[in-house]
């Protein structure tokens, strides 16, 4: 039996918003230029329609932290990819990710990433899932507060189906 996704976030709305982000990044980093960290796998659609839109000098880097299996998060995090130390130190980065949910994986990358010493360091997520925190954690540069459900497309995947969808949906 095929899964019932029910779409939460169109795709028109996904690009405009992107739009927005681009147009605030561009203007926080006026003659500067970012680098954008990307969290892989999750963010990685996300990132490229962010750098696409972006006017300032754009440099890309990757990062996979891992701490869900299926749909579960395991409470550990694990650094399956990380970046080398001049790619940040001393740079403007701004880390990409897909979701913020409960804190957790994203207050361990930005602590790692804040002892090599970027010029500047912001957190820009498509989503937000503000009420699953465990761990205090605001990023700077939000697409969307949803709610706790369970979300896939637009890179974000259950077991690695559905990240291509060009919508954020709910499997039902």
């Amino acid at each position: 039996m095929a899964d019932t996704i029910d779409v939460l976030i169109p795709e028109e709305k996904i690009d405009a918003r992107i739009r927005e982000l681009a147009k605030q990044i561009d203007t926080d980093y006026a003659g500067k230029s970012v680098t954008l960290l990307t969290t892989l796998k999750g963010a990685c659609f996300f990132s490229c329609e962010l750098a696409k839109r972006l006017t300032v000098p754009v440099f890309m880097e990757y990062i996979q932290a891992a701490s869900y299996e299926g749909k579960t998060s395991t409470g550990t995090i694990t650094m399956k990819l990380d970046v080398p130390v001049d790619s940040v130190a001393g740079k403007e980065v701004i880390i990409v990710e897909d979701v913020i949910d409960t804190g957790r994986t994203l207050s361990a990358v930005k602590e790692l990433i804040r002892e090599r010493r970027p010029a500047s360091l912001a957190v820009c997520s498509l989503l937000d899932k503000h009420e699953c925190r465990i761990v205090p954690f605001e990023g700077e540069y939000i697409g969307f507060t949803i709610g706790n459900d369970f979300v896939v497309g637009y890179g974000l995947d259950w077991d690695q189906k559905y990240r291509n969808l060009p919508y954020i949906g709910i499997v039902r």
